[in-house]
């Protein structure tokens, strides 16, 4: 078929050289003309009902690890660690994986020295490492320490926590370090 402009071409030859192409058959129209609209509008049932709930093999669903998922998988929890070093926030994760350990703890004198070394190290004012929580979370944590009990870091390792899950976990996940293991994984038994 030449090329034309639109300006110089009437639509009745446009209409004329598309009777040569042949049209794409319609899924959705049945060729028994006997209860065409029945079939029709079952057809139309099927799809709505399938759009209402889409297959979970779809090509818009991703399987995206979830924070805590990240926190209990390994090499998830060391990318995302590298992850927060290079965004200089490291000392989120830390801290959590601090709180962890502190819960596991079963004798007293280990509690005691155990939450006073993350005080000192995490949440005390000026430190290195200190972690964004609130002023009155951290009087909390220090008026606790006098007799620490396993749940005495639960707030602020709670804020930690949405603040990674908010913030920086999103970003992660549209990482060029999540990226690559993600790819990384799928490619592995090929090897």
């Amino acid at each position: 078929m030449p090329k034309f402009l639109f300006s110089k071409i009437r639509f009745y030859e446009i209409k004329d050289r598309m009777q040569n192409v042949k049209q794409p058959r319609r899924i959705d129209i049945v060729l028994n003309r006997r209860g065409r609209k029945k079939d029709i509008q079952c057809l139309m049932g099927q799809r709505i009902n399938n759009e209402a709930n889409p297959s979970k093999f779809s090509w818009q669903t991703e399987n995206k690890p979830t924070l805590e998922k990240m926190l209990h998988d390994k090499k998830y929890l060391a990318a995302f660690r590298s992850f927060l070093q290079s965004e200089f926030s490291e000392e989120n994760i830390e801290f959590w994986l601090a709180c962890e350990d502190f819960k596991s703890t079963a004798s007293p004198e280990d509690l005691h020295w155990k939450a006073k070394g993350i005080y000192q190290e995490f949440i005390q004012p000026l430190t290195s490492r200190e972690i964004n929580v609130d002023h009155h979370i951290k009087e909390k944590i220090k008026k606790s320490l006098e007799k620490p009990s396993l749940s005495c870091f639960d707030e602020a390792q709670k804020h930690v926590y949405l603040l990674m899950e908010r913030d920086s976990c999103p970003r992660f996940l549209h990482s060029d370090a999540y990226l690559s293991l993600k790819y990384k994984s799928r490619t592995l038994w090929y090897i």
